[in-house]
């Protein structure tokens, strides 16, 4: 995947950091509970939510499915699968609030969702309700399960 020339910089994160974070997101969320339930964003929030489903004892889990990219170019957001209801008591898990858009576009289906992250960049943190890390903006994190070769 070629670097985005609005990217300064870019942090390959290794499974046991993406596991790590998971757990202390895990921890941050139990007192805002219980949850009904998680919602994944797929495909990014599919590893995060498997680990919160695992530490906090959550069964329930479903996905909103939306492309926002192609290789390395952004465009026009499509919501390939919904999920009934407006979230309310649900978890809303991704892996990233980057700049905002597949949050807002989320939180205007699911606003009654905890939308949470692992990471959120300055332009979407305002998005997420629960996260772990800040990063700065000019930072393209390059997730494990990004760094195999496409068959």
């Amino acid at each position: 995947m070629d670097l985005d020339p609005t990217f300064s910089r870019t942090r390959s994160l290794s499974w046991e950091e993406v596991h790590a974070v998971s757990r202390q997101l895990a921890r941050r969320l139990k007192a805002k509970g219980p949850f009904a339930g998680i919602i994944a964003i797929a495909r990014g929030g599919l590893v995060p939510a498997a680990i919160l489903a695992l530490e906090m004892d959550i069964r329930q889990v479903d996905t909103v499915c939306i492309a926002g990219y192609d290789e390395s170019t952004r465009h026009d957001l499509e919501v390939l699968k919904r999920v009934p209801g407006d979230g309310t008591g649900w978890l809303v898990v991704d892996d990233l609030v980057d700049t905002g858009r597949t949050a807002q576009a989320v939180r205007d289906m699911l606003p009654g969702g905890h939308y949470a992250t692992l990471y959120a960049k300055p332009s979407g943190k305002p998005m997420v309700h629960t996260h772990v890390e800040d990063v700065e903006q000019e930072t393209w994190l390059v997730f494990p399960w990004e760094e195999t070769e496409r068959v």
